[in-house]
């Protein structure tokens, strides 16, 4: 394998795609690997007026995660554009996002079986709205932004650390958390992960109380996000459930370890004994060796393939407990491996819906003017970011293809470039925000309105001869080696076209096949 396709393999699977641009800037997959980790070096939160929701009372519900570093007196944080000044009404400030109940400008808020009818809708609407947003602010960020390998280990803890709350700020913090410790100590993430209120009322640890333990978040941080099965016992869920009693949070969307509700008696958890905390449960679970194995693999499976390889994993998982759970180190040394770059490993994983729109948009340098649409094919190929399926995230592999999806797949250049008649009517789903919607209403129509600049596709074609360009540009978008007989019919289609239809038609074509459903 040549060193382009090295870079291009790099950039597919630390990121989003490679760009046009990053092609012909030449550099070999160390420097471009360098150039990665630094780009994404520096946490950004993702923020935005318009990620908040509006509750049925007219107050704005903003994300926790931007007012914890940021307080001003009676809970109250000011928006952007208005800031507090001394003595200022409490009114003309923004309320701080309750999580349940709580105080929005002095007035308790309504319970949800106190709203009308209508307040209920404008609640859904807020909701919504707010997710959606959310959504679509994160995709272009990994569309477009530099820090590539940010974005894509934060979608990876995404799945990781799935969870799906009613609320968009709980939401909105916890995946602000994930992605400030994406690439920093495993350690300090799980910590920070597990005192989120999200993840805390997703897997019931605010009803866990010494005189009633509930065992679902101790049992889901040993089994989904540190051990796996087979590595602790039923006692040690009972024991460490004792140990996380009285984490909870409250009303205004912060951790808070409430004592009188917990457990300080002595506890036995995986051969230890003592007084343990849950902050020491933790601690005790990442000095296991199986955590940094099963750590190890499934970011391997996610980053490399979804068949680990044990004489891969076992170096990488001593080193990576060895650094003390370095994230970014464990990504160098895997993208630095000699092995990353085997066939076995090159144009095997199959994208994620959200990797397949979000490249498409990066790799080609898309412009988009309508980006709601997107947001119905998300759903309908099976990934809406912030509504994972379960706990366990989304299944990932061969699950992400079936007939109806990989129809879409396939039809998608043709939806987006060409504006093809083509809806879908997505699937009633029990955890809607609007359950009632008609079928008319679930349908999801064409018109995005994207606009493809060729300028960058052109530079990195230069003077290749109209005949030989589909095979140039089928190097650069498919990581999985075209068929001769698929090649010929690319050619077909562009054959006696002005250039820009040609381009344009071959494009679309490269993109249609399933090879390029491949990384």
């Amino acid at each position: 394998m040549n060193s382009t396709l090295q870079l291009q393999h790099l950039y597919w699977r630390a990121g989003f795609g490679p760009r046009p641009q990053d092609v012909a800037a030449g550099l070999s997959p160390r420097k471009a690997l360098r150039q990665l980790l630094h780009d994404s070096a520096t946490y950004e939160p993702l923020v935005g007026a318009d990620l908040n929701d509006t509750d049925p009372q007219g107050a704005v519900m903003a994300d926790p995660a931007t007012m914890k570093n940021n307080p001003v007196p009676n809970g109250m944080v000011t928006t952007p554009d208005q800031p507090a000044a001394p003595g200022a009404p409490v009114a003309a400030m923004r309320p701080r996002a309750a999580f349940k109940t709580g105080v929005a400008a002095g007035v308790p808020r309504l319970r949800r079986a106190e709203l009308t009818p209508e307040q209920r809708k404008m609640q859904n609407r807020g909701i919504r709205d707010a997710f959606n947003n959310m959504s679509t602010a994160w995709i272009n960020r990994m569309a477009n932004s530099p820090a590539q390998l940010r974005e894509k280990l934060t979608l990876f803890w995404h799945g990781h650390f799935a969870c799906r709350v009613r609320q968009p700020g709980p939401a909105l913090s916890l995946h602000n958390t994930t992605r400030q410790h994406a690439l920093g100590k495993f350690p300090d993430l799980l910590l920070a992960v597990s005192r989120e209120p999200a993840m805390l009322q997703f897997l019931n640890n605010q009803q866990n109380r010494k005189e009633h333990p509930n065992e679902n978040f101790a049992r889901e941080v040993m089994e989904l996000f540190t051990l796996g099965r087979g590595n602790y016992t039923e006692t040690d869920v009972k024991e460490a459930a004792r140990a996380f009693t009285g984490w909870g949070y409250d009303n205004q969307g912060n951790f808070r370890f409430r004592e009188r509700d917990h457990d300080a008696g002595s506890k036995n958890f995986l051969g230890r004994t003592g007084n343990f905390t849950g902050e020491d449960v933790l601690r005790i679970i990442l000095e296991q060796p199986a955590a940094a194995t099963f750590l190890t693999t499934k970011i391997y499976r996610f980053f490399v393939n979804e068949v680990p390889n044990p004489a891969h994993i076992e170096p990488l998982a001593a080193a990576f407990r060895k650094s003390g759970y370095d994230i970014a180190d464990l990504l160098e040394r895997m993208f630095s491996a000699d092995w990353f770059y085997e066939p076995a490993n090159v144009g095997t994983h199959i994208k994620s819906p959200v990797e397949l729109l979000a490249g498409l948009r990066r790799s080609l340098n898309l412009k988009i003017d309508n980006e709601q649409p997107l947001l119905g094919y998300q759903r309908a190929l099976g990934q809406t970011l912030f509504q994972p399926p379960n706990v366990a995230g989304w299944p990932g592999g061969r699950n992400w293809i079936d007939s109806s999806s990989l129809l879409l797949r396939l039809q998608l250049p043709a939806i987006l470039f060409k504006n093809a008649e083509f809806a879908v009517a997505l699937k009633q789903d029990e955890n809607d925000l609007d359950p009632n919607q008609t079928k008319a209403q679930r349908t999801v129509q064409a018109g995005v309105g994207v606009h493809l600049p060729l300028a960058p596709l052109q530079q990195l074609l230069g003077a290749t001869p109209a005949s030989q360009q589909p095979e140039k540009l089928s190097a650069f978008l498919l990581q999985a080696s075209i068929r001769p007989e698929n090649l010929h019919l690319v050619q077909q289609a562009a054959a006696q076209k002005e250039p820009a239809d040609a381009l344009r038609t071959t494009l679309v074509s490269l993109l249609s096949l399933p090879e390029y459903q491949l990384a």
